[in-house]
C-alpha cells in the first residue's frame, strides 16, 4: 500500500500493507500483547485473560481478515509489525441511520515502541485511504473513556466525541466514547 520513509530509520522504511490469512497467527500474537501492555495495567487480570483469549485467537484473526466486509492494515518498519488497524465497511454505530456507507475503525493499535516515530499518523492516513477508496463517507470508533492519549490523537485527525457506547471486557462493563469524522473529499 505504502512504502514511505518518514525519516531515517535504522530498522527499514515503514511500509503498509493489506494483511493476509498467513499473517494471523503473528497478528494474534501482536495484537493481544499490545492490547495487554495498553490495558492491562488498570483492569482485572481474569477480566483481561477473558477477553484476550476469545478476541485474539489466530483463528478469529484469520476469519475477520478473510472476511470482506473488513480490511486489515499492517504497519511494518521493515520486517517489524509496528502496529495494525481493521476497519468494519459499511458498520453504522447506530446513532444516524441516514449515513451512507459508514466505516468503522474497529481497532487500531501501535506498539509503544513505535511511538512518536511517525507509525500511528502514517497508519490513521492509510485507514482514511482505504475507507475512501471503499466507498466510505462517514469513519467512526469507539474508545475507552479512561484512554486520553488516544482521544487525543484522534481528535487530532479530525475525529470529534458523538456520544458513548458500552464495551465488554471480560465480566466489566466498560464506556468506550464513540468519535466520527468525515472521509469524503472537500469539493
Amino acid at each position: 500500500m505504502t512504502n514511505t520513509a518518514l525519516d531515517e530509520r535504522p530498522e527499514g522504511a515503514l511500509s503498509i500493507r493489506k494483511a493476509t490469512v498467513a499473517d494471523a497467527e503473528a497478528l494474534s500474537a501482536f495484537a493481544a500483547r499490545v492490547f495487554r501492555e495498553t490495558f492491562a495495567p488498570d483492569n482485572d487480570p481474569m477480566d483481561m485473560d477473558a477477553y484476550l483469549s476469545e478476541a485474539f485467537a489466530p483463528e478469529k484473526q484469520a476469519a475477520e481478515i478473510a472476511d470482506g466486509s473488513g480490511v486489515c492494515l499492517l504497519a511494518e518498519v521493515g520486517e517489524t509489525l509496528a502496529g495494525y488497524a481493521f476497519l468494519r465497511i459499511e458498520a453504522a454505530d447506530g446513532r444516524d441511520p441516514s449515513v451512507a456507507l459508514p466505516v468503522e475503525l474497529q481497532r487500531f493499535y501501535v506498539d509503544y515502541a513505535w511511538h512518536g516515530r511517525g507509525v500511528a499518523p502514517a497508519l490513521m492516513t492509510a485507514c482514511i485511504d482505504t475507507a475512501r477508496a471503499r466507498g466510505g463517507v462517514t469513519m467512526w470508533l469507539g474508545v475507552w473513556e479512561r484512554n486520553p492519549r488516544a482521544i487525543r490523537f484522534y481528535q487530532k485527525h479530525g475525529f470529534v466525541d458523538i456520544g458513548a457506547k458500552e464495551f465488554r471486557l471480560g465480566t466489566d462493563l466498560q464506556t468506550d466514547r464513540v468519535m466520527s469524522r468525515s472521509v469524503a473529499l472537500s469539493r
